[in-house]
């Protein structure tokens, strides 16, 4: 989980006064063990029910449709029950995956499936994507069919990307190819259609599918600094066990230097468990081959093309600023 710096909190902030509304009359629409979980999943309620008066987590995506809706002049009005279904949608992704990949933590508490249930979670997760679909659907605004067709586009491209992240974590030999393209559908779908809705919700849409390429780029060098920061960072910090090499997940740094390390390739074929001699021995395998500086070059890269997609652009300079920031902190924060 990347860790944003102190520059863009108030950036964050905003965008979480705006949705704790929209995305509580959301929650709303549930009822019995469904909003339960939804709403914990979400941080709108405790484990007893009980409101907690906030969201939870970083809220990086929604920001990035309101900030590109500044951008390029759209209304807040018009654009939040979007930027909403981002959310949701996301949120969705997070239940499921931590069914599938077995976590246990997220944002310092327990998943929905570590309390609730797998069954139950992914009734959860199934909710949140309705819910997702159901906001953004209720809103009528010129833009609302377009969106709505790029919501299911962009689940089925999660879809897409999740399965390849399953596959890969089977085969014995992934490429960096193979890694890049699984990003671009885990992650960079959502980044896409959220900067994407932003733009589509402006004056004209005209630059929609600009803005889309945009946000792809930046979801990419979101996940490789998130890769980076699972094999490096703090987990107190975090909230999230550093697991990628403990569960042998290929994460970014993980395929390069598996490329150069029979070691590596070695001991993530064995079937013994990490200890944490192990573990440490497996980080200098991954930075003696220099995959830690690759990761953060290619995250670097894969910025500088987002931008390159939107340069030129009339853009409001207060919007684009914003955005300038939030996406640096991206790469910061690994």
């Amino acid at each position: 989980m990347t860790v944003l710096s102190h520059p863009v909190q108030p950036i964050l902030a905003r965008t979480r006064q705006q949705l704790l509304p929209v995305l509580g009359a959301a929650i709303d629409r549930l009822d019995g063990p469904l909003r339960l979980m939804c709403g914990y999943q979400l941080g709108l309620l405790e484990l007893d029910g009980s409101a907690t008066g906030r969201l939870d987590g970083k809220l990086l995506r929604p920001a990035f449709t309101l900030l590109c809706a500044d951008a390029t002049g759209a209304r807040s009005a018009d654009v939040l029950p979007a930027a909403a279904a981002v959310e949701l949608l996301h949120n969705a992704c997070l239940v499921h995956d931590d069914v599938m990949d077995g976590d246990l933590l997220r944002r310092h508490r327990p998943t929905v499936w570590a309390h609730f249930g797998t069954g139950e979670a992914i009734l959860a997760g199934d909710a949140l994507i309705g819910l997702a679909f159901e906001v953004l659907a209720e809103h009528e605004h010129p833009a609302a069919r377009a969106a709505l067709r790029q919501l299911a586009v962009t689940l089925r491209l999660l879809g897409h990307g999740q399965e390849r992240d399953l596959r890969a974590s089977a085969k014995s030999e992934v490429s960096v190819a193979d890694c890049l393209a699984t990003f671009a559908g885990k992650t960079g779908s959502l980044f896409g259609c959220a900067c994407r809705f932003g733009a589509l919700y402006g004056p004209s849409g005209a630059e929609a599918e600009r803005f889309d390429r945009f946000g792809t780029e930046l979801g990419i060098a979101f996940q490789l600094a998130d890769d980076l920061l699972d094999i490096w960072g703090d987990t107190a910090v975090t909230g999230k066990p550093a697991s990628d090499l403990r569960t042998r997940r290929k994460s970014a740094p993980v395929v390069y230097a598996m490329a150069a390390s029979p070691e590596l390739r070695d001991r993530y074929a064995a079937d013994t468990e990490f200890d944490e001699a192990a573990t440490a021995r497996v980080i200098a395998l991954i930075e003696g081959t220099g995959a830690r500086a690759w990761t953060e070059g290619e995250a670097g890269a894969r910025t500088r093309a987002a931008w390159q997609e939107i340069d030129g652009l009339p853009l409001d300079p207060v919007a684009r600023g914003e955005l300038s920031q939030l996406a640096a902190a991206i790469l910061d924060a690994g």
